[in-house]
C-alpha cells in the first residue's frame, strides 16, 4: 500500500516534468519553433538514422539473439556498476540471450532500476569516444558519434520496452507501479538533461522556468 501511495506521489512529478520538456522550446524564445529546429539539425540526422537502423533490426527479429545478450550484458553490467556504489559487493554475474542475474550482498530501488533509465551501450560509446578523441583525430568523428548514440539509445529503449511486460523481478521487488513510475520519470528527465546539453537554444534555465510554470499550472487546477 505504501509504495502506491508513493507512485500516486509521483505523477505529478511525471506529469509537470513532461510538460515542460514538450514546451521548453517556448520560454528558450523559439516560439514553438525548437522542435522543428532540432529536428533539421545534423546532429539529429545523424542520431535519427542510427535510431532507425537499430529500429529496423529490432522490429524484422534480425541478430535478435546478439542483441539480446548485449542488452542482457549492459543491464546485468549496469546492476553490478550501481551495487558497487551503493557499498555492496558482486560475488558473480551471469548472462546469456535467455536471461542473467547479479550474486549480491546489497539491493535497493536504485540497484533494482538503474538498468532501466541508465542506456549502458550509450555510456560506453560517450565515454570511448571521447577517450578516443584525447589522443587520435578521427575522421568524421561528431557525425560517428551521434549515429553511434542514436543507434544505442534505440537499443536501450526499444529492448527495455521490450522487457518490462516480461515478468521482470527487479519491478516485482519495488512494486510494478512504483518502478514503472521511477522508470517514466527518470527517463524523462535524463531526456530534458541531454537536450539542455544538445546544440540549441534551450538552456537549464529555460526548462527550470517551463518546470515552475507547469507546477504552478496544475496545482491551480487541481486545488
Amino acid at each position: 500500500m505504501l509504495r502506491w501511495i508513493y507512485a500516486l506521489a509521483l505523477l505529478p512529478f511525471c506529469v509537470v516534468t513532461t510538460a515542460a520538456l514538450f514546451t521548453a522550446g517556448d520560454a528558450a524564445g523559439a516560439r514553438g519553433s525548437y522542435w522543428m529546429e532540432l529536428l533539421s539539425t545534423r546532429q539529429f540526422l545523424y542520431f535519427g538514422i542510427g535510431a532507425f537502423l537499430m529500429a529496423g533490426w529490432f522490429f524484422t527479429g534480425l541478430l535478435e539473439r546478439l542483441f539480446l545478450y548485449f542488452y542482457v550484458l549492459g543491464h546485468e553490467l549496469t546492476h553490478a556498476i550501481f551495487i558497487y556504489a551503493c557499498g555492496g559487493k558482486v560475488g558473480g554475474i551471469s548472462v546469456s540471450a535467455d536471461g542473467g542475474y547479479v550474486m549480491t550482498n546489497k539491493s535497493n530501488i536504485l540497484i533494482a532500476l538503474s538498468p532501466y533509465f541508465i542506456p549502458f551501450w550509450s555510456v560506453v560509446t560517450l565515454s570511448l569516444s571521447t577517450l578516443l578523441g584525447l589522443f587520435f583525430q578521427i575522421p568524421c568523428h561528431s557525425k560517428i558519434l551521434y549515429f553511434l548514440l542514436g543507434f544505442t539509445w534505440s537499443f536501450h529503449m526499444l529492448w527495455t520496452l521490450w522487457m518490462i511486460p516480461r515478468d521482470q523481478p527487479d519491478l516485482k521487488e519495488n512494486g510494478f507501479f512504483l518502478s514503472i513510475v521511477i522508470i517514466y520519470l527518470t527517463n524523462i528527465v535524463l531526456l530534458s538533461i541531454l537536450l539542455c546539453l544538445a546544440p540549441g537554444n534551450l538552456t537549464w534555465h529555460h526548462w527550470a522556468n517551463e518546470f515552475m510554470d507547469a507546477w504552478s499550472y496544475l496545482k491551480n487546477h487541481a486545488a
